[in-house]
């Protein structure tokens, strides 16, 4: 099981990207951090997610 933004999620196995694409997420609007490190969208499709692992994904949202 993965921690994804604080529920459990059975993804492990899965790169960022895989995960990412199943959400409905704009990935050009989110960061992404693994277990405290932020991955960088140029690694999402070779980071593999692990049992254990704590995921968070945040969206950035415009405004004023």
């Amino acid at each position: 099981m993965v921690k994804v933004n604080g529920t459990d999620a059975d993804i492990a196995g899965k790169t960022v990207s895989q995960y990412l694409s199943s959400t409905d997420y704009d990935s050009k609007r989110i960061a992404v951090e693994l277990n405290g490190e932020i991955v960088f969208k140029s690694q999402y499709a070779e980071t593999v997610l692990k049992d254990g692992d704590s995921m968070e994904v945040v969206s950035f949202v415009g405004g004023g």
